[in-house]
């Protein structure tokens, strides 16, 4: 699978790590995962605004003084939580990505991304629960325009290969409006009830469909 930061223009910079502390032992760091993983499954069952940081540690069998010796609020889990799921978007991408040589390749592989991207959105409840809270929580909106940005800078490198005399800027400008609009999309989709949202991303799927088409 590519690597996301060798297909870049300019690689974007990570945003700062949720974590109060970042674990260095591994005994630490298997810790860190099953809070995470425990959060994971209280999202899924209850969704994020039932999840009590008590609970989480007794339920991941921690104390409550090493669960907020990581994490200093249930914000900070659930934007570990995006982070991961944006990374592993970003790698999906990328590689969806580079192999296109041509416009029809662009447009078919943009195609499935749409399709397999609100997969995954109906498909993980911690998606859609993460998803839905973007707007109300600021540290979830710089993880999502982050993640915008790097995923339009993938976008735009293609782009960058099919059009070589294009201006750069504006191939960046572009891609990141594409990519930023699917998240808004994907996110309006879901909160919608299910026909609705269906036809929501059938409709961007074509307006943006058309335009890389068109170049």
């Amino acid at each position: 699978m590519s690597s996301v930061p060798a297909l870049l223009l300019d690689p974007v910079p990570p945003a700062p790590s949720p974590l109060r502390r970042a674990p260095s032992q591994r005994r630490a760091r298997e810790r860190v995962e099953r809070i995470l993983a425990t959060a994971t499954d209280i999202i899924a069952a209850e969704g994020s605004e039932a999840m009590r940081m008590a609970e989480l540690a007794r339920k991941a069998g921690v104390s409550i003084g090493s669960l907020y010796q990581y994490f200093p609020d249930k914000a900070a889990i659930l934007r570990l939580l995006a982070e991961r799921y944006n990374a592993q978007g970003r790698a999906c991408i990328a590689a969806a990505l580079a192999a296109v040589r041509t416009r029809d390749d662009l447009v078919r592989a943009f195609g499935e991304l749409v399709d397999t991207y609100y997969g995954l959105f109906l498909k993980e409840p911690v998606m859609r629960d993460i998803g839905s809270g973007v707007q109300a929580d600021k540290g979830l909106r710089e993880i999502d325009l982050a993640d915008s940005r790097a995923n339009g800078a993938v976008l735009a490198a293609t782009l960058a290969r099919l059009e070589p005399a294009a201006d750069r800027a504006a191939l960046e400008a572009r891609a990141f409006l594409i990519m930023q609009l699917g998240e808004a999309t994907m996110r309006l989709a879901i909160s919608v009830d299910r026909p609705e949202g269906d036809r929501l991303v059938a409709s961007y799927k074509r307006m943006v469909l058309r335009e890389l088409a068109a170049g």
